[in-house]
């Protein structure tokens, strides 16, 4: 069973995501990291797509590996932006020669390069790519949702009708990274107020480095609240205190999500392990590494 949609259906679902390599040694470090979180039986892993679809040859390269030399189902991101839909055709006919199975289908940001951010797109929104997906066949379709809104959304209730709408259509979503568990229960509670019973995982990122996740967060349109600042803080200059801090508050939030029901749980390793993996083993999610 390799369709996140059927692995979701089956039970709660623990995932990674990486983001593919720019350098060799990069490529050789991940191969590591991967190695090292097999033995945790992850249910799927889930690789990046950059912007404007600047690591398109790596994403596909690392996905392909994944697939060919793991046991662990792949997901592919996929964005609509700077690309044709004969683009997203070719992309997605090698995905499925190749037997990948899963897609999560993003708007994704433009490139910051001149000759990139001039590419020509046929797609406005992320909901066209989703159809395109869907349309194509023999994908599981997930997409992305923002417990605090996109940064772009005009208002709360377009932001969540908008999510609604793509989930009528898609398998299942992902969120961006949050640390406040009401932000997803709040999303979840209006999601299922507009018919919503797609699954939608939550994304958990670990602390190590709170300049980083600032940044990271305020471009996404999340908030690092101020205990979460607080309790970073205090570890100052120590970077193994900071990661025992960030892994002790991403696992009191997937405790707290386990029991509030959520379908499982997505973690922004940031190509690292330890984390993960200590957040597995404090769960109890699976046999100790």
């Amino acid at each position: 069973m390799a369709r996140i949609s059927d692995l979701l259906a089956a039970g709660p679902t623990y995932s990674v995501e990486f983001f593919p390599p720019k350098h060799e040694a990069g490529w050789l470090s991940l191969g590591r990291t991967i190695s090292e979180l097999e033995h945790l039986s992850p249910d799927f892993l889930s690789v990046t797509y950059g912007a404007g679809g600047s690591t398109r040859t790596r994403t596909a390269d690392l996905v392909s590996w994944v697939k060919r030399q793991t046991p662990i189902p792949p997901m592919a991101h996929l964005t609509c932006a700077g690309h044709t839909r004969d683009d997203i055709r070719a992309i997605l006919t090698d995905y499925r020669a190749d037997g990948v199975e899963n897609i999560l289908a993003l708007g994704g940001d433009p490139s910051t390069g001149a000759a990139e951010s001039a590419a020509p797109s046929d797609y406005r929104f992320s909901m066209e790519l989703v159809d395109d997906v869907r349309e194509f066949g023999g994908f599981s379709v997930g997409v992305a949702a923002h417990p605090e809104l996109h940064p772009r959304s005009p208002d709360r209730a377009t932001d969540r009708q908008h999510l609604a709408d793509k989930l009528a259509v898609a398998d299942f979503a992902i969120t961006q990274f949050f640390f406040d568990i009401d932000h997803y229960s709040m999303m979840v509670d209006e999601l299922a107020a507009l018919g919503v019973t797609k699954p939608v995982l939550p994304g958990i990122m670990p602390i190590s480095n709170l300049s980083q996740i600032t940044r990271m967060a305020h471009m996404s349109g999340a908030e690092v609240p101020g205990w979460v600042i607080e309790a970073m803080e205090k570890a100052g200059d120590n970077l193994d205190e900071a990661e025992r801090v960030g892994v002790s508050l991403a696992t009191e939030l997937c405790a707290r999500l386990m029991e509030a029901g959520a379908p499982g749980l997505h973690f922004y390793a940031l190509n690292r392990s330890w984390a993960a993996r200590e957040i597995f083993r404090n769960l109890g999610l699976r046999p100790s590494v």
